[in-house]
């Protein structure tokens, strides 16, 4: 699972989901992506079964990209505690993805066969996306 080494701090803010992406939002390194439309938060956990269900769609050729890492962690409070006493302990990671931004990028396959993978991805995720291919 994708996580932080090491956190300046260790509980943050919720922040706003609004707006475009204005940097990771063009294919750099493979010929084939897959961009998000909407703005959400993205585990880490929702990352790995996306990256799963690519690469195991692949049979392991081609190269993967994840352009995403989850570097906000998320609190939340035990079952049947009630309210006061503080913020709880992180729970788990996400990362704030608005729209326009590239999540995953592949190369070294088919375009039949990358399209496939990225539809099994597509799934995965909790945010509208498409398919996007190098001009």
């Amino acid at each position: 699972m994708l996580m932080p080494k090491k956190v300046k701090h260790r509980k943050v803010f919720r922040g706003k989901r609004r707006g475009i992406a204005t940097k990771g939002n063009t294919l750099e390194f493979g010929d084939y992506g897959l961009q998000s439309l909407e703005n959400d938060w993205i585990t880490a956990r929702q990352i790995e079964a996306g990256r799963i269900a690519i690469t195991r769609h692949c049979k392991r050729h081609g190269k993967l990209w994840i352009r995403l890492f989850p570097y906000k962690p998320v609190t939340a409070k035990p079952i049947e505690v009630r309210m006061g006493k503080g913020k709880g302990d992180p729970e788990f990671w996400v990362d704030v993805v608005k729209k326009g931004r590239i999540i995953y990028e592949l190369e070294g396959v088919s375009e039949d066969v990358a399209k496939q993978a990225m539809k099994l991805a597509q799934r995965k995720l909790p945010i509208k996306t498409r398919f996007l291919k190098r001009q």
